[in-house]
């Protein structure tokens, strides 16, 4: 514990620091800075994010095969709904949890997944209609990217000592505290009351950003494997995921202490019940009335999805012929001289041997008038 004793008794602390004293006596340094680009601070919390994005991106490019649709198509999407995506969560931001925030002033304040997950599915639901891809395929390939997203990007929130839990008596075996959250005047209440119980405790928060990942990690090990074998309706993932991520969120948002209330209700508590009830509810119909029918069939599985899927590869082969084949004609032409003779080096060639015999021609010509002089030099001498 004596960690945490010098986080809590040193006057100025220059270097944020996080600790979990009951799991080990040392002191976690998070410096928000990243790294410093062209005189700006690049933050860990956009890092992190955008690694969470990248890994989601790269495992839908992988994974849509698999649910019969065009990495073309999936691309498309996926780049529509990230942009929509931080735009509906900035804004989800700015209007429920900070009103006094700049929209535009990216440098302060935060995000909220609520607001870029609706606006993400929105943006793909439109792109959907526009390329005339597959919706519910894509929304299953999207709810597993969303949990690999999510599962990283929550350490955003450790690194900014934010989206904490309610202060315990401490001990919790993972409590966490550390430079900013003992300002927190909820944490420093619960430290007044601990001391004046004098039993020596300190004050650790939940570290909800933690369970949030962890919950978001074993979901999406648990639909991949149930992706593979299981699924038997397009949507299926999708629903699965909302009324996953929505039982978590619930208990979890019971947890920290800066929610946004609507009366007694914690907002993000009323949407993650509304998840839960409404992705059950359809998982089940869909469930019942989808699986029975002898004559439905997957996208996947249909002619329509094999057509498609027939048509873009066969493509993409014979554009992958035609540049092997342009690199091997580049290749054989800078190893061995080229047999094929442009037409300017055709008349160069044309040109020299013309000048050739007019240069002859000259000389014959200038050698036979002077044996003709020679010739008529002594005839004149006689004749003298």
């Amino acid at each position: 514990m004596s960690g945490l004793l010098n986080i809590m008794t040193e006057a100025v602390n220059e270097v944020p620091r996080i600790e979990f004293p009951n799991l080990f006596d040392k002191s976690i340094i998070v410096n928000r800075v990243a790294f410093n680009l062209f005189g700006v601070d690049i933050y860990w919390y956009g890092v992190i994010i955008a690694i969470g994005v990248i890994f989601a991106f790269i495992y839908a490019m992988h994974k849509c095969k698999q649910f019969g649709l065009i990495p073309d198509h999936v691309f498309d999407v996926a780049f529509v709904a990230i942009i929509f995506g931080f735009i509906g969560a900035r804004a989800y931001y700015c209007i429920f949890i900070d009103t006094d925030i700049n929209f535009f002033d990216l440098r302060h304040g935060g995000l909220a997944i609520y607001g870029g997950i609706i606006a993400a599915a929105i943006a793909a639901a439109i792109t959907c209609v526009i390329h005339k891809v597959n919706l519910p395929a894509m929304f299953d390939v999207g709810g597993l990217g969303l949990l690999i997203g999510q599962c990283i990007g929550r350490w955003g929130n450790f690194v900014n000592q934010e989206a904490y839990g309610a202060p315990t008596a401490g001990s919790l075996p993972w409590g966490m505290t550390g430079t900013t959250i003992i300002n927190d005047p909820v944490v420093i209440a619960k430290q007044a009351e601990l001391d004046a119980a004098g039993n020596g405790l300190f004050a650790l928060v939940h570290p909800c950003f933690l369970y949030e990942s962890l919950w978001c990690l074993i979901g999406f090990i648990a639909l991949h494997f149930y992706s593979k074998k299981l699924k038997t309706f397009d949507g299926e993932i999708f629903l699965l995921y909302i009324t996953w991520y929505g039982l978590g969120r619930f208990w979890i948002e019971a947890l920290r202490t800066d929610s946004l209330f609507i009366g007694p209700f914690k907002v993000s508590q009323i949407v993650a019940g509304v998840c839960v009830v409404v992705g059950l509810v359809s998982f089940i119909l869909c469930k019942i009335f989808k699986t029975k029918k002898r004559s439905y069939v997957m996208y996947k599985d249909s002619e329509v999805c094999k057509e498609k899927n027939e048509a873009y590869y066969t493509r993409q082969k014979m554009l992958e012929e035609k540049a092997k084949a342009k690199k091997a004609m580049k290749q054989a032409g800078e190893a061995a001289p080229s047999i094929i003779v442009s037409d300017d080096e055709d008349s160069e060639k044309e040109e020299k041997p013309v000048e050739t015999e007019k240069t002859e021609d000259k000389a014959e010509t200038s050698e036979e008038n002077n044996e003709e002089e020679k010739s008529e030099t002594p005839e004149k001498t006689e004749e003298e």
